[in-house]
């Protein structure tokens, strides 16, 4: 089991979790297939910790961050947080830890009710958890939008009316609302601007470090992970190929695919070399995922031992796993 980096004891431990999604066919919608979205995935986060989690589309890394939150229903495996498995928790008791756990949508016009002013949406959140009475909950979203950089003139405004980072700026003062202590942030800049991106990043980052929050923040693109991130988790195919800390990871890449996403990003130096490595093929479908490593039908070192064995993550150094049969 790889550990966290995290400051105290894991706030969140994901033991063995599997999501596996059936696939209905024929005149009688019976299931005819099964999708493997997350396959026997372990990990922890420690508390105050920002762990990203990183891969190409189709990689189960939102399927993780929904599964942990029980938005999804896990297939099998374990969710601990701050010590109590979560997965068999009844729904009255599954309220009071969805208080605190929160989570960022990665679409924020999607994410928002057009038809409700921003006062309401925000509201909502504080009424469902009973904080605050009509009154202080005026003052408390007051405080919120003032927390994310907007004005207290927006209360009355309509989502349409807002850009993408402002959107995007309401949905992150909906998921503080209830003083969360976890926040899921699935892909939370990846439909912005890139100028917007970066503004987004510092003010998640500073209200990590205002709230002491722990975040899962879920991404496709390395360069705004290495920002923000304590630590990095590399999925493929619904498995974890490495994990390492943030700054091991970026200078010392060991799993060939993890060598192939950092090869893929843009280096802002022009005259820098830069050998990029060209993955052959499209990621496997999830319904018949390749045996052994399901990286290896891609993989540009892979040998006949990778169809037979999956390989376990085996430790490099200190907080550095990669699950490669040929690591050394």
């Amino acid at each position: 089991m790889m550990t966290s980096s995290g400051l105290a004891g894991p706030i969140l431990d994901v033991r063995n979790l599997k999501k596996y999604f059936p696939v209905r066919g024929g005149v009688l919608n019976r299931v005819v297939n099964t999708v493997h979205a997350v396959s026997d995935v372990s990990f922890t986060v420690g508390r105050g910790e920002v762990v990203g989690l990183v891969g190409e589309s189709g990689s189960g890394k939102t399927t993780i961050g929904r599964t942990i939150l029980r938005l999804e229903e896990a297939t099998s495996g374990a969710i601990n947080f701050d010590g109590y498995d979560i997965v068999g928790l009844g729904k009255s008791e599954l309220r009071r830890y969805r208080k605190r756990m929160q989570i960022i949508f990665q679409d924020p016009f999607a994410s928002l009710n057009p038809r409700e002013k921003i006062r309401t949406v925000l509201g909502h959140a504080l009424a469902l958890h009973g904080i605050g009475d009509r009154n202080d909950r005026e003052d408390r979203v007051l405080a919120l939008l003032g927390q994310v950089g907007l004005s207290g003139d927006y209360l009355d405004r309509f989502p349409h009316e807002f850009s993408g980072g402002q959107r995007q700026r309401i949905g992150i003062a909906r998921a503080l609302a209830v003083e969360p202590e976890f926040i899921v942030a699935d892909e939370p800049v990846s439909a912005l601007d890139v100028s917007i991106q970066a503004q987004v990043i510092n003010l998640l980052d500073d209200l990590k470090e205002r709230f002491n929050l722990t975040l899962l923040f879920i991404a496709h693109d390395l360069a705004v992970v290495e920002h923000i991130s304590d630590r990095v988790i590399v999925m493929y195919l619904g498995r974890i190929m490495e994990v390492a800390p943030t700054r091991t990871l970026y200078s010392m890449p060991n799993h060939p695919y993890t060598k192939a996403l950092m090869s893929a990003v843009p280096n802002p130096d022009v005259t820098a070399r830069k050998d990029r490595i060209i993955l052959k093929g499209d990621i496997p479908s999830p319904i018949n995922p390749p045996s052994g490593c399901v990286f290896r039908t891609r993989c540009p070192i892979a040998v006949a031992d990778c169809a037979k064995v999956v390989p376990p993550l085996k430790m490099l150094g200190e907080g550095h796993y990669s699950a490669c049969i040929r690591t050394t």
